[in-house]
């Protein structure tokens, strides 16, 4: 008998996976100042990883590729994805590394949502080409869509290079090094207003990198935290407006949009996409956590 899975869409997640210890406080601790959190979590973070949970969680099957390793706190990465969807796939690009993961410390603002965190990102732990698993380019043909959070550029740049057929997202949270060579295979540019390509200082000049880099026809948008996303397509641009809602915890709110985005895009246009994803993201915001919205959405 088939898998269930084997009929849902497929999409491939590459970058960053964080072991995230996040807590819930008044406030941000000052210098010398300690704090007595509200509530405290623990779970899989980064951008690539998030937007796989997100994924899976909303009905598909997501093939997440990073690097994890093999120090014990691994396994309390590999067990939050686990609990979040048995459709979620981890391939390991650094199987027999015994160094820690990238580790985040967040706190998070009980009055705002808002988020400080302090955290390594992936240059301790960046593959190259050869590492990539051979079954894994077979399962090329059969992957929906690939979304990349430039976190893993030489690794991201290889399947793109081979997956010149299937629709591909890049998660623009900041400008990473090389990410210029990445940008002429992503059909869909999704970038929050800190990405800022090399002499961009204003989200006009980004616009306009991305329109002359992109392959035609560009797809681009820009996210303004609360305000409106801003878009720009084949045929036109424009915005579209975010829920209005009292946000609970803000972090994790761009990965879990960019993982409904890839849902959303496979049966849906551009701008409506954007505003189905931003529905979900909206209401993940009301609950503290990347993962507590899941079990009422």
């Amino acid at each position: 008998m088939l898998s269930s899975f084997a009929c849902r869409p497929l999409g491939l997640f590459i970058g960053l996976s964080t072991l995230d210890i996040i807590y819930l406080a008044s406030g941000p601790p000052q210098a010398n100042q300690k704090l007595v959190a509200l509530d405290s979590l623990i779970s899989a973070g980064g951008p690539a990883t998030n937007a796989a949970a997100t994924f899976a969680h909303l009905g598909n099957s997501a093939h997440l590729l990073s690097a994890m390793g093999q120090h014990p706190i691994t396994q309390l990465m590999r067990s939050d994805l686990a609990s979040v969807s048995p459709s979620i796939l981890h391939t390991d690009l650094t199987p027999t590394q015994t160094q820690s993961p990238p580790v985040s410390s967040i706190v998070v603002t009980q009055t705002t949502g808002e988020r400080a965190v302090i955290s390594l990102n992936a240059q301790r732990q960046i593959a190259q080409p050869d590492q990539i698993p051979q079954d894994l380019r077979k399962k090329l043909t059969t992957t929906d869509i690939i979304l990349m959070d430039g976190h893993q550029i030489p690794v991201s740049l290889a399947i793109a290079q081979q997956a010149t057929n299937i629709p591909t997202v890049l998660d623009g949270g900041s400008w990473k090094p090389s990410l210029e060579n990445l940008l002429p295979y992503i059909n869909y540019a999704i970038c929050s207003t800190d990405f800022h390509p090399p002499g961009c200082e204003d989200t006009q000049a980004t616009v306009e990198y991305l329109k002359q880099t992109l392959p035609d026809p560009a797809h681009i948008a820009i996210t303004q935290g609360d305000q409106p996303i801003l878009y720009w397509d084949d045929t036109e641009g424009g915005s579209v407006p975010l829920p209005q809602i009292t946000p609970v915890d803000t972090l994790g709110a761009g990965d879990i949009f960019h993982g409904a985005f890839c849902h959303f895009i496979l049966g849906s246009d551009f701008p409506q996409a954007l505003a189905q994803a931003a529905h979900v993201a909206s209401t993940a915001c009301q609950f503290f956590g990347t993962r507590a919205w899941m079990q009422s959405y």
